[in-house]
């Protein structure tokens, strides 16, 4: 149940209402809400579900305006392995069917030491590619890999497809402890998708 004196969010102009207002909580107006500060009672699941493509759904029907996927996006925490909204006064249970995040465009810049690999994502967050965001590789239903990116907190974004035939194109072979790998490195860190000779193969 909400708070006394709260209602629970039971609609989108409800959750979109609370969502507006956490994100004014935000320290400096501009950044994320501090959603990692917030415990508030669970108020139910939601008809809500991000779909492996990226698109939001509410009771089966897409959402079509970005900006307010991008203000749900920032309101979004993951606990235990499952997805929700979270206000300071309750908190909502929502689908994901994959990661909550595309990655949908890389940037590839110089740095001191070799080069950074910049992400963007689907609701228009930039991620540096570094040892605090790093990039895993799973092995994929279709055969080959599928690369995510860590976001923030527990949060990833799955990589397109297209990018990951940019990630082979600039990958790279390294020694890791002790076996040769193939991988990718971006902010003098490196990470491995795989045996350097299975990729040979």
């Amino acid at each position: 149940m909400a708070k006394q004196g709260q209602e629970p969010v039971q609609n989108l102009e409800g959750l979109t209402t609370a969502a507006k207002q956490a994100a004014n909580t935000s320290a400096t107006g501009k950044g994320l809400p501090p959603v990692h500060l917030w415990n508030p009672p669970f108020c139910g699941d939601l008809d809500m579900r991000i779909a492996t493509d990226g698109t939001w759904y509410y009771m089966g029907t897409p959402i079509g305006r970005p900006a307010l996927v991008r203000l749900f996006s920032t309101i979004l925490k993951r606990e235990n392995g499952k997805y929700f909204l979270v206000t300071p006064v309750e908190k909502v249970g929502i689908r994901v069917d994959d990661a909550p995040f595309l990655a949908v465009e890389m940037i590839k810049e110089p740095r001191d030491a070799g080069w950074g690999l910049r992400f963007r994502t689907n609701v228009d967050d930039w991620v540096e590619c570094d040892r605090a965001h790093p990039l895993r590789f799973e092995a994929s239903a279709e055969g080959g890999l599928t690369p995510y990116l860590h976001v923030r907190a527990d949060l990833w974004a799955k990589v397109t497809r297209a990018i990951y035939y940019d990630l082979v194109d600039i990958g790279e072979e390294r020694m890791v402890d002790g076996r040769q790998m193939f991988g990718v490195a971006s902010a003098g860190a490196f990470f491995a998708m795989a045996d350097a000779e299975e990729v040979r193969g």
